[in-house]
């Protein structure tokens, strides 16, 4: 992966602050992730972050369960609050100015979502954390994280995951999957690759917002794949993939 970005939107899933537990936030998990973070903002990248709650609460499992859907959501939107100030608190335990911004306003704890206010942050060098998603139920944190992405000019949005790219099938149960280097925005969404929900994925591909997929698990990884270095899969416009091949 030879293309280099400047500012970038990171999207974790809550699940990753969860290490080897089953539910809640390992603090040794968000230190290492919070030290990954560092490294890249080291490297002179502009950060902004997007976390998913799914590690304390997932609005869709509530609703699967009977509770009213926005109602679930809105505690998820919670979760991811939650998550932000404790990635926040991992950072600035190692010298890494940030900011919370939450798209629910709870100005005891964080600032509202603001975006010149983001942008004034990211120029002194701070890191941006947005949480509550778009502050609206039926929307994931990926549809959040595409639209931040969007809002502050981000050159790709990265999605830390546990694989190392997009497989044509979930490589864990599928020992053939294939996978990609590159694919195409109409392709994931085409073939249902779930990378990101299909929402996210066409408001990243509508605003030319390149999606780099990589491990987030592997120690050291974002710094590799943010230098060119590491393992990802980049989903981009076909016709931009072409140009970058030539």
């Amino acid at each position: 992966m030879a293309r280099r970005f400047n500012r970038i939107l990171l999207k974790l899933s809550g699940e990753a602050l969860m290490g080897p537990g089953q539910f809640g936030i390992d603090p040794d998990t968000v230190a290492a992730m919070a030290a990954e973070v560092k490294a890249a903002k080291e490297a002179g990248f502009e950060l902004c972050l997007v976390i998913g709650g799914g590690n304390i609460f997932r609005g869709m499992a509530g609703a699967a369960k009977g509770m009213d859907r926005a109602q679930a959501d809105y505690m998820g939107m919670l979760a991811t609050v939650m998550n932000a100030l404790a990635v926040q608190n991992a950072l600035e335990q190692i010298g890494v100015d940030t900011r919370v911004q939450s798209a629910i306003k709870m100005d005891q704890v964080c600032e509202p979502v603001i975006r010149r206010r983001a942008e004034r942050h990211l120029a002194k060098g701070r890191v941006v954390i947005f949480a509550a998603g778009v502050g609206s139920p039926y929307f994931t944190t990926d549809t959040g994280a595409a639209l931040r992405a969007a809002e502050m000019k981000c050159n790709a949005l990265f999605k830390g995951t546990s694989v190392d790219g997009v497989y044509s099938a979930d490589p864990k149960k599928v020992k053939d999957a294939k996978r990609f280097d590159t694919i195409g925005f109409d392709k994931v969404l085409a073939e249902d690759l779930k990378i990101m929900d299909a929402a996210a994925v066409a408001l990243c591909r509508d605003n030319d917002i390149p999606i780099v997929v990589f491990n987030i698990r592997e120690p050291g990884n974002l710094a590799k794949v943010l230098a060119g270095e590491g393992v990802a899969t980049i989903v981009q416009d076909q016709e931009e993939r072409q140009d970058a091949s030539l």
